[in-house]
C-alpha cells in the first residue's frame, strides 16, 4: 500500500516515483518563497507505498470495458499496421456487457499468441463490434476469476476479503491480481480487511526466501496489522518476532520490500517499534544507503497514517537523524519542511556544509527548507550562506522556489 492528499483517498516509498510534487508556501523572508516540497515517499493515496508499480486489476479491466467476452483464437497472430501483434478471436461467452453480434472473428491485440481460450476486453464498442479490443489468454480457472471478481463499485474492504484467500495462490496470474488489488487499495480498506489474512501464511511468507520481495514487504505490513489487533499475547509476541527476526537477517544494501516490513514493525508496536528500530541503526547518519531510504519511506508512511499511536513527535526525531545521512540527508530536510520542524533548524542549516559539496539536492533542500523556516536562526544561517557562497545560495534559493 501512496505518493499518494486525502489521508485516505482511493486509488496506489524513499525515492519511489510516481507521486506529483505539492507546494507549500511559507513567509519566510523577503521575498516568500514558495518551497516546492517533493514528497517522494509517494504513492500515499495507495494501501502498499512499499509494493512498487502495480498495473491494473481485472476486475478493473473487466468493469471499465464496454464489453468483456470469452473468446477462442480463430488465426494466428500477425503484427498490425502499428506493429503491435493482434490475433482474431470468436467470441463465445460474455461476462459483462453485450456479446458481439455476428459470426465473423474480432482482432483482439495480444502480448503473445494465444494458442487457446482469452479474455476479451473491449472499449469503444459500437453495437457490439469494432473499438479496440485486447486479449489475455486464459484458462479455466482464470476466466473463472475474472468472472467471480467482486465488482468494483462494491465497498473496498469487502472485496478485499475475497482477495486476501487468493494471495500467492498456485495460479501465477491469479496471485498477482490479487496483489495487485491490495496495492490499489486505500489503506484504511487494507487495515478494515486485515481479519481476513491468514496470519500463520504471512509469517510463512514473510521468512520464506522465495518470495518475491516487493511482496514481502506487503506481507511485513500486513502481518504488522494482524499482530496490531490480535489479542492473545503470546501469539502477538510471535508475529513481531517474526517481523523482528526478518529485519535483523543479514542482507545487501538492495533488498525491495525492506521499508514495508519496517513499516510493519511500526504498525504493530508504534513508538516501542520505532524504539527498536533506531536501536538497531537503522535511523542514523551511518545507515547504510539503502537501508535508510527504506527507513525514511516507513517513517513517511507512519507520519500519514499512524499517527494515533506512533507520535509524530518521534517520526520527527527519527527523521532529523536521517537528515544528517549522505544518502537520504535532501529528502529527510524537505520532509522536516513538510513536518514544519523548526527546531531542527541547526542541524539543517549545518547540512550545508557538511553533506551540501557538490549535491545540488542538498543544497536546495538546505536553502529552501531556511527560506522557509520562520524563526530568526534561520535567517542567521541564510546570511551566514550568503556571505560566504552567494552564488550557490541564489542558485539553491531559485531551484527551492516555484515560480
Amino acid at each position: 500500500m501512496s505518493s499518494h492528499a486525502a489521508r485516505d483517498a482511493g486509488s496506489h516509498a524513499a525515492s519511489h516515483a510516481g507521486t506529483p510534487p505539492f507546494t507549500i508556501r511559507f513567509a519566510g523572508g523577503p521575498p516568500a518563497v514558495a518551497l516546492l516540497l517533493l514528497f517522494a515517499a509517494a504513492r500515499h493515496v495507495h494501501a502498499c507505498p512499499f509494493c512498487g508499480a502495480v498495473g491494473r486489476s481485472l476486475a478493473e479491466r473487466r468493469d471499465a470495458a464496454t464489453a468483456t467476452v470469452v473468446g477462442e483464437a480463430a488465426g494466428a497472430a500477425e503484427r498490425d499496421a502499428a506493429g503491435l501483434l493482434a490475433q482474431p478471436f470468436v467470441p463465445r461467452q460474455a461476462i459483462r456487457g453485450p456479446l458481439p453480434d455476428g459470426d465473423s472473428p474480432l482482432t483482439a491485440r495480444v502480448e503473445a499468441a494465444v494458442g487457446g481460450f482469452a479474455v476479451l476486453f473491449g472499449e469503444g464498442l459500437g453495437n457490439g463490434r469494432g473499438g479496440r479490443w485486447e486479449a489475455l489468454a486464459a484458462d479455466e480457472l482464470l476466466i473463472a476469476h475474472v468472472v467471480a471478481a467482486p465488482a468494483t463499485s462494491q465497498p473496498a474492504a469487502r472485496r478485499l476479503a475475497w482477495f486476501a484467500e487468493r494471495l500467492e495462490h498456485p495460479d501465477r496470474r491469479i496471485a498477482e491480481d490479487a496483489f495487485t488489488e491490495f496495492g490499489l487499495a486505500p489503506f484504511a480498506a487494507v487495515r478494515a480487511a486485515a481479519g481476513e489474512f491468514d496470519a500463520g501464511k504471512l509469517g510463512d511468507w514473510v521468512v520464506d526466501p522465495g518470495i518475491d520481495q516487493r511482496r514481502r514487504g506487503f506481507y511485513g505490513l500486513a502481518l504488522g496489522l494482524v499482530a496490531a489487533r490480535e489479542r492473545d499475547e503470546a501469539v502477538r509476541s510471535r508475529q513481531i518476532a517474526i517481523l523482528r527476526g526478518t529485519i535483523e537477517r543479514p542482507g545487501t544494501d538492495v533488498r525491495a520490500g525492506f521499508d514495508g516490513l519496517l513499516a510493519g514493525m511500526l504498525v504493530a508496536e508504534g513508538a516501542r517499534g520505532l524504539e527498536w528500530i533506531v536501536a538497531r541503526g537503522l535511523c542514523g547518519p551511518e545507515t547504510r544507503a539503502g537501508d535508510a531510504r527504506h527507513a525514511l519511506a516507513a517513517l513517511r508512511f507512519a507520519w500519514e497514517y499512524l499517527p494515533e499511536s506512533l507520535p509524530r513527535a518521534a517520526v520527527v526525531q527519527a527523521t532529523g537523524q536521517l537528515a544528517e545521512n549522505p544518502a537520504v540527508a535532501a529528502d529527510a530536510v524537505v520532509d522536516l519542511a513538510r513536518y514544519q520542524s523548526w527546531d531542527d533548524v541547526d542541524r539543517v542549516a549545518a547540512a550545508w556544509g557538511r553533506l551540501g559539496g557538490e549535491d545540488t539536492l542538498v543544497r536546495r533542500a538546505v536553502a529552501g527548507y531556511l527560506a522557509a523556516c520562520p524563526l530568526p536562526a534561520a535567517r542567521a544561517h541564510l546570511a551566514r550562506m550568503r556571505e560566504a557562497e552567494p552564488e550557490r545560495v541564489r542558485q539553491a534559493l531559485e531551484a527551492a522556489a516555484l515560480r
